[in-house]
């Protein structure tokens, strides 16, 4: 896994900036109701789509929290006195602090089953009854386009996706939440182009190829092979599920 407080600096410009920010946060707001006036955004990174989220939505109080240091640094410098460094498997509030909880692309990175139902259960925790947690699904299946890159890299191996639609439903289910609503957005610059795909590679951002690993180097020469090399592909499309929990929780 690559390193987020090594990442920080450079995380937004290297993954679509304010236009993808802007895009996530409609989408977000998009499935959260309108009555909402606290919202916690777990792993909030740069705060670049928490900052978004508040100023999306006059009279919404949002708070950020992130595990990075480095990345909660950056949050804090865009909303300062809202940010909290802390463990998204052991959030530091009381339960049901907020209107609405939200996961942008966080529950791909964790270890393993029990990390993503200890995530989706503290949020749960911390959603009030009648409030909506929100998350990113299916976040690496997103990044296949259907193109050259993706037919090259199709052979490598995957580490098993722990954000798969139909695993983090089961556990939100098994949490006492209830489908509430389900959206998409575009991913703006996230279109990979051969070069920067190669470049990837050589630094881990694909977990399960070392950057010193000979396989990597056969795949990087495989898409260094590839035409319009500095081309981006089609941008991905993101998932976000919602979920409610009852009234009665």
């Amino acid at each position: 896994m690559l390193d987020y407080d090594k990442e920080a600096d450079e995380y937004d410009a290297t993954r679509g900036g304010e236009p993808r920010a802007t895009a996530a946060a409609d989408a977000v707001l998009g499935l959260v109701p309108e009555d909402t006036r606290t919202l916690l955004d777990v792993a909030c990174g740069t705060g670049i789509v928490t900052r978004r989220l508040a100023a999306g939505r006059p009279g919404l109080r949002v708070t950020g929290v992130d595990a990075a240091y480095g990345m909660a640094r950056m949050a804090a410098a865009r909303m300062p006195g809202a940010v909290v460094l802390a463990d998204s498997r052991r959030l530091p509030f009381p339960d049901g602090e907020f209107d609405a909880v939200t996961s942008v692309w966080l529950l791909h990175l964790v270890d393993g089953p029990e990390d993503v139902r200890a995530v989706v259960a503290e949020c749960t925790r911390v959603l009030r009854p009648g409030g909506v947690y929100v998350t990113t699904v299916d976040k690496a299946a997103a990044h296949d386009v259907g193109s050259d890159i993706d037919a090259v890299l199709a052979p490598r191996p995957r580490r098993p996706a722990q954000d798969g639609a139909e695993r983090v439903e089961s556990y939100a289910l098994g949490h006492g939440l209830v489908p509430a609503g389900r959206a998409r957005f575009r991913g703006h610059g996230q279109g990979r182009s051969p070069h920067s795909t190669v470049a990837d590679l050589r630094r881990g951002w694909f977990t399960q190829l070392a950057p010193d690993d000979p396989v990597t180097e056969r795949f990087a020469a495989r898409l260094a092979a590839l035409p319009r090399q500095q081309v981006p592909r089609p941008d991905p499309e993101f998932t976000l599920l919602a979920f409610r929990k009852p009234i009665d929780a």
